[in-house]
């Protein structure tokens, strides 16, 4: 991990590369160009670029009526997995994620055995795990212990 930046979606290029991670890592519930920029309205989305190699993307979801944790989520691409990105997207993320609320969670499709070791390995415990209408393979919800 040589020169790590991680910026806002902010222009049809971060917005595609944030679609291309997203996709590749939850293949079960693929997002368009025009469901990301209304996730933006409301969600904190940014992309991950070691240089200019675009290496994952993330997620800061703020507490809603249903839940008082907010919700951060880090996605690194297979390839890059295993290098210190995931760590530092998540150190990041978790910042922006303590600013909004005290708690913290994360959704994980449960497919994603990396994504599951790594949330598990930084203090997270399942919470719950549950099916998206039309969907097959289920997302974990963990919490992160205090």
């Amino acid at each position: 991990m040589s020169g790590l930046r991680i910026v806002p979606v902010a222009d049809d290029v971060t917005l595609q590369d944030w679609q291309r991670v997203h996709n590749e890592i939850i293949p079960t519930a693929p997002l368009s160009l025009d469901d990301i920029r209304e996730r933006r309205t409301r969600n904190v989305l940014e992309v991950a670029y070691d240089g200019d190699v675009l290496v994952g993307c993330s997620t800061v979801r703020p507490p809603d009526e249903d839940t008082a944790a907010a919700v951060v989520i880090a996605r690194v691409l297979p390839e890059y997995r295993r290098r210190g990105f995931g760590a530092a997207i998540y150190a990041h993320c978790l910042r922006r994620g303590r600013e909004l609320a005290a708690g913290i969670e994360t959704h994980i499709l449960s497919s994603n055995t990396d994504g599951l070791r790594f949330a598990k390995s930084h203090g997270f415990a399942e919470v719950e795990t549950y099916l998206l209408p039309g969907d097959t393979i289920p997302f974990v919800e963990l919490r992160l212990g205090e």
